[in-house]
């Protein structure tokens, strides 16, 4: 019904930077809140930011000020700008949306399949 697929992950160095994409599809009314989650080897799967409908932002703390979360409605897209990027930032980051799909009364949550992001030092 949903797919959330996900790209821009790749190898960068230390302090550099790079934009994630993840880009729903699908059959559906609409999408509330946009999510992106990382997970890095031997660690549980961690929130690092979120921004709902009306555009409010959240983030963790390691990432602030480092990182922007923003959304393109029109294109179903959220993105996230990591700049000043750390080795401990490596992990896969998976994309996550609730979305009101068709004929449903309330939204579920749909997981992308993750892209790997690499930071060397």
């Amino acid at each position: 019904q949903v797919q959330l697929v996900e790209s821009g992950g790749g190898l960068v160095q230390a302090g550099g930077s790079l934009r994630l994409s993840c880009t729903a599809s699908g059959s559906f009314n609409s999408i509330n809140a946009m999510h992106w989650y990382r997970q890095a080897p031997g660690k549980q799967r961690e929130l690092v930011a979120a921004i709902t409908g009306g555009l409010s932002t959240n983030y963790a703390d390691s990432v602030k000020d480092r990182f922007t979360i923003s959304r393109d409605n029109a294109k179903n897209t959220v993105y996230l700008q990591m700049t000043s990027l750390k080795p401990e930032d490596t992990a896969v980051y998976y994309c996550y949306a609730t979305v009101l799909t068709i004929g449903r009364t309330f939204a579920r949550g749909y997981w992308g399949q993750g892209t790997q992001v690499t930071v060397s030092s």
